[in-house]
């Protein structure tokens, strides 16, 4: 049996996973002896788990009520959106400026992967769209901003994937995509930057277009 610490990073994981892909949607409980049980479980992992989650700001804690994923509002996804597009930016920016050989050819199969994935269900192609992302991150080569870019990411996960299922959003991320990719590929941190947050304003404001939808 492994310790509650390490049981307890495995329980976190698998939540904070569960929220970023939407099976644990905004709003919803979180049952403290559920997961224990599930789990095969004590309660204390559980908790610890939740502590971490809370930390990420991925869920409000309730006291004995467990905790609940949080919701975020229209106006502070607007905020999170523009973040985003400054933080993924930059990574496209020193992505241009320092990629290696090899993360440029894993970028552009990654591409290619999603070209064959546009047919394909929107949440298999949002998942091989999270690893172009990733890839920029690694090819900036600046650990602390990658780790604080998939912070804020995790966080608005539940939401970007929701965007992929409205129309056109699959042709337009491959479009906007391979326009970041031709100014890393070419060098060119200036447009690499600026067709990165093009790219998150675009998806933010399509973001906002499926809140309005649904009011």
């Amino acid at each position: 049996m492994p310790g509650a610490g390490t049981l307890a990073n495995a329980l976190h994981r698998r939540l904070r996973d569960e929220i970023a892909s939407g099976r644990l949607e905004p709003g919803a409980r979180l049952d403290e002896q559920d997961i224990a049980d599930s789990n095969g479980c004590s309660r204390t992992p559980v908790r610890e788990a939740f502590r971490l989650l809370a930390a990420e700001r991925l869920v409000e804690l309730r006291g004995r009520q467990g905790a609940v994923v949080r919701s975020i509002s229209a106006q502070t996804l607007i905020e999170m959106f523009q973040v985003m597009g400054e933080l993924e930016g930059l990574c496209a920016r020193l992505a241009a400026r320092r990629s290696t050989p090899a993360q440029n050819a894993a970028l552009q199969a990654i591409h290619t992967r999603l070209v064959e994935a546009a047919p394909a269900p929107a949440d298999v192609f949002y998942d091989i769209n999270e690893e172009f992302h990733e890839a920029i991150y690694e090819a900036a080569h600046n650990a602390f901003l990658a780790e604080e870019t998939r912070r804020l990411r995790n966080r608005v996960a539940a939401y970007r994937r929701r965007v992929t299922h409205m129309p056109t959003r699959v042709e337009d991320t491959l479009r906007e995509h391979a326009e970041i990719m031709a100014a890393i590929l070419a060098r060119d941190p200036e447009a690499a930057h600026r067709s990165m947050r093009a790219h998150l304003t675009l998806l933010g404001e399509n973001l906002l277009d499926l809140i309005a939808g649904l009011d």
